[in-house]
């Protein structure tokens, strides 16, 4: 796997970049450097990792997951 940076100068470049990439059915990850987590988010992470290592929640397929939120 290789990785390629763009660096996006406006909205509709990056619309009609993601819109290219869906077309081919690319898989990409998007970074924002405007995202970040505050403290509590932070914690709140760290708690459910630690829950679910330690048994006490479950996870489903990504697959499942990302048909209920399709349309979002």
């Amino acid at each position: 796997m290789e990785t390629l940076t763009i660096e996006i100068q406006n909205d509709q470049e990056k619309k009609v970049l993601i819109a290219f990439l869906d077309s081919l059915n690319y898989n990409y990850r998007n970074e924002s450097d405007d995202y970040t987590l505050t403290d509590s988010e932070i914690q709140e992470m760290i708690r459910r990792k630690t829950d679910f290592l330690a048994g006490k929640t479950t996870s489903r397929p990504w697959n499942e997951i990302k048909k209920r939120y399709e349309g979002v």
